[in-house]
């Protein structure tokens, strides 16, 4: 290992239990102690469930359901988002946006909103989500390739589900009828 990728994986451990210390020693305050006689929710789980607002991921995998020659498989996915405190329908208000390469090669952007459920109350790390938004960059001999790209940019809508272990979550994502995603990430207070 160099020098310098020892330094960065000791700074983002310190990092990651620096705020997993401080998140807990937070908790331990009476104020943010629950009603014992409240009816517990996902959203009363202990830490980082409830207060992680940011969520940074990339691409581990990718597969097509279709043999396109033309298709690629390495998406090099840079995605960020921002988790609100707001809820509708159940779930958590989010919104983001992501940077990737196409199935095609081509350098795209995606900026959105959405909803996050954690449907199991026992197991509040397991999360689904839907991602509505406007998707940038299938042009030339590939604009055709999602629906309604006529002006360069096109609605979309990405579902997903993921487990967290701690702050590191993995997810599993569904393009559109082309294929699966899985990411790695990470969230932040």
């Amino acid at each position: 290992m160099t020098h310098c990728f020892r330094w960065s994986l000791f700074a983002l451990h310190a990092w990651c239990c620096g705020g997993y210390a401080l998140a807990q020693t937070a908790d331990q305050a009476p104020a943010n102690r629950p009603d014992p006689a409240a009816a517990p929710s996902a959203w009363d789980a202990p830490e980082p469930w409830r207060t992680d607002r940011f969520y940074f991921q990339t691409s581990v995998a990718t597969i097509h359901f279709s043999s396109d020659p033309d298709h690629d498989n390495s998406q090099s996915l840079i995605y960020g988002e921002y988790r609100l405190n707001e809820h509708w329908l159940g779930g958590q208000w989010l919104v983001g946006a992501s940077a990737f390469d196409n199935s095609f090669g081509q350098s795209s952007q995606f900026v959105f909103g959405g909803l996050l459920w954690r449907p199991f109350e026992q197991t509040p790390q397991f999360y689904v989500k839907v991602a509505a938004g406007i998707l940038h960059g299938y042009s030339g001999e590939y604009q055709d390739k999602i629906p309604y790209n006529s002006s360069g940019f096109a609605p979309g809508i990405v579902p997903g589900v993921g487990y967290c272990y701690r702050r590191f979550c993995g997810e599993m994502i569904l393009f559109g009828t082309a294929g699966l995603l899985w990411t790695f990430g990470m969230t932040v207070p």
